[in-house]
């Protein structure tokens, strides 16, 4: 029985922990920090539930389960389950979240050099298209590519970052912004959606999966205990980094108070700190970053939509690619507009799919758990996603009454409410089963 040396396994946590840190792991902390200002803990633990403890809960779900995202909406069944899992990979992948890690990492790690317009963008997003597709056809060499070459790179690169925003910071905590007053906590946790870091763990699962058994482990015992080590590995890196980066942003507000992104923070205070070297220094971080997360959500999609379609893996790669290449060149501004709607809506979905997973053991059928409480969920996650993409007049009186509703949590009270509803009405249909 193989199993996985200290080093080996060290280099899959490093994987993992590449896969996810992409362009919105970088972008959104610093933001947040410097609205967040006094209130900057509160905040950043609130960012952490949703930016690193859900997807590591959603990392050891599919561990328990031994698959993909297929293996956790089972209990929907095959139409419901399939049309959920499509909507999660198109929006990690080629329609938002991939198209970002270019576009990101061209205007934090080259537009300051090359000007952003349209030509260097398109440049620059051939060659990193170019680059993800050579990594991703081969996603057996990931481990050796990514976790033992271009994660210890990155890794040091985001040290001297780190390290100058702890030691080094640009300026006291500042002010705490008026939307961050109220309830910095839950303000942070929603700010967490906009990593798509669970969404990303849905699709990652079976990657890093497929890496561990591409090393030669079999025992599906082991495949569990590795995953789940290397999604704690990951965790703890993307922790330090978002801490990092909060506290970069709180203390930036005299070199970057008028900061609309994340780009225009991280950008002001390297030059700041370091001048034309700190600029090329987060270049590297950016754009390997970004190029790590590109690969493993490629990777993803290739190995999902391969095995639901006639269609080869190497195949769906290239096309996805070439998608993503075009969308990314509509540039930043239009993504995040469009993607936000989108996170909203399915980020519930999400979080209650890995929730009903991990408490799998409490339903006596978990069907007729799994398919009331989605069902609810999904139609609050559409009204939320009306909201959050500006059509309010479509959104019935009732939804905006309920607790929570202003903070885009409206689906919470009333997916509760069904869940304990579903679990009385399960317990007692199973009991009669029993009796009879």
């Amino acid at each position: 029985m193989t199993r996985l040396k200290g080093l080996d396994l060290l280099a899959l946590g490093f994987m993992t922990f590449a896969l996810f840190l992409g362009a919105g792991n970088i972008i959104f902390p610093p933001i947040a920090g410097l609205a967040a200002g006094q209130s900057l803990w509160s905040a950043a633990l609130g960012f952490l539930l949703t930016g690193v403890g859900l997807p590591l809960l959603t990392v050891v779900a599919l561990a328990r389960v031994g698959g993909g995202m297929d293996r956790l909406t089972a209990p929907l069944g095959r139409g419901a389950g399939t049309l959920l899992a499509v909507a999660v990979y198109l929006a990690i992948g080629p329609l938002f979240a991939t198209p970002r890690t270019a576009v990101v990492s061209f205007e934090m790690g080259v537009a300051p050099f090359s000007g952003n317009t349209a030509i260097p963008l398109f440049v620059y997003t051939v060659l990193f298209f170019s680059a993800t597709l050579f990594l991703a056809v081969n996603p057996g060499q990931l481990v050796n590519r990514v976790g033992k070459f271009i994660t210890p790179v990155l890794l040091a690169a985001l040290l001297v970052l780190g390290g100058a925003a702890v030691f080094a910071p640009a300026g006291d905590i500042g002010v705490t912004a008026e939307s961050y007053r109220n309830s910095p906590l839950l303000k942070g946790f929603l700010e967490g959606y906009l990593t798509m870091d669970t969404l990303g763990a849905l699709v990652f699962g079976i990657v890093i999966a497929t890496a561990i058994r591409d090393r030669g482990v079999s025992d599906p015992a082991l495949v569990t205990r590795y995953s789940v080590i290397a999604g704690a590995i990951a965790a703890l890196g993307l922790s330090l980094v978002y801490l990092a980066l909060f506290y970069l942003g709180a203390t930036s507000q005299g070199i970057a108070g008028e900061a609309q992104n994340g780009v225009q923070i991280l950008t002001s205070y390297v030059q700041h700190t370091f001048g034309t070297p700190g600029s090329l220094l987060l270049a590297v971080v950016i754009t390997l970053a970004c190029l790590t997360t590109a690969v493993g959500l490629t990777t993803a999609c290739g190995e999902f939509f391969s095995s639901l379609i006639p269609v080869g893996y190497r195949t769906v790669v290239v096309v996805f690619t070439l998608f993503s290449l075009l969308v990314a060149n509509q540039g930043l501004t239009q993504l995040i507009s469009v993607s936000v709607p989108v996170l909203v809506g399915l980020y519930p979905l999400a979080i209650m799919l890995v929730a009903l997973s991990l408490l799998d053991g409490c339903w006596v059928s978990p069907r007729r758990i799994f398919v009331p409480v989605m069902a609810v969920t999904l139609v609050f996650g559409v009204v939320d996603g009306l909201s959050a993409a500006g059509f309010n007049d479509l959104v019935p009186v009732l939804f905006t009454q309920l607790p929570l509703a202003a903070q885009s949590m409206g689906w919470l009270v009333p997916v509760l409410v069904a869940l304990a509803i579903a679990f009385v009405i399960d317990r007692l249909l199973g009991r009669r089963r029993l009796a009879s």
